[in-house]
């Protein structure tokens, strides 16, 4: 179990690395002016969305504006924390991967309803978001599987300590 759970710990830590870094330089570039950008960041967005045919990022309607000012405000701070937290080893890191898990769901729910109901997804354009949901569910299940190991910790100082006391 604990190779499963370092393995958990790795793919969480490198997806909170690419969304602390990603969101203000790339998914920013949605909502805030391209001019604040230096010209290479600027290309690598517009390549981006056009090699891999990202409709909603080329000409972003108002939802998918909604969902980038939400990464912003609320994933991007989670995912440095949770970053922070599991190289720290902090306990509450659970909490944060089970934060970022579920809102990345979330996310990536109404996109892909979005390029599956309009019908305007390129395959390859899907295949990329795929591993963002195998890891998404790995955050979800590592908040919710260590909970149990602080548990069970607690439970047994706090065993020690009653036989301690008697």
């Amino acid at each position: 179990m604990g190779a499963v759970s370092a393995t958990a710990d790795v793919v969480v830590a490198l997806f909170s690395l690419i969304m602390a870094v990603a969101a203000p330089l790339f998914d920013s570039q949605v909502v805030l002016p391209r001019d604040l950008y230096p010209a290479p960041l600027v290309d690598i967005h517009r390549w981006f969305a056009v090699a891999f045919g990202h409709y909603l990022v080329a000409d972003p309607p108002p939802f998918f504006l909604g969902l980038v000012w939400l990464d912003l405000a609320l994933l991007w701070p989670v995912c440095v924390a949770n970053l922070y937290g599991i190289l720290a080893r902090r306990r509450w890191s659970a909490t944060t991967s089970l934060m970022a898990g579920v809102y990345m769901l979330t996310y990536l729910s109404a996109i892909l309803g979005d390029m599956l109901g309009s019908g305007k997804a390129t395959l390859r354009l899907l295949q990329l978001y795929v591993p963002f949901i195998v890891v998404a569910v790995i955050a979800v299940l590592r908040g919710l599987c260590s909970w149990s190991a602080p548990l069970a910790a607690a439970t047994s100082v706090a065993s020690s300590a009653q036989k301690k006391k008697a």
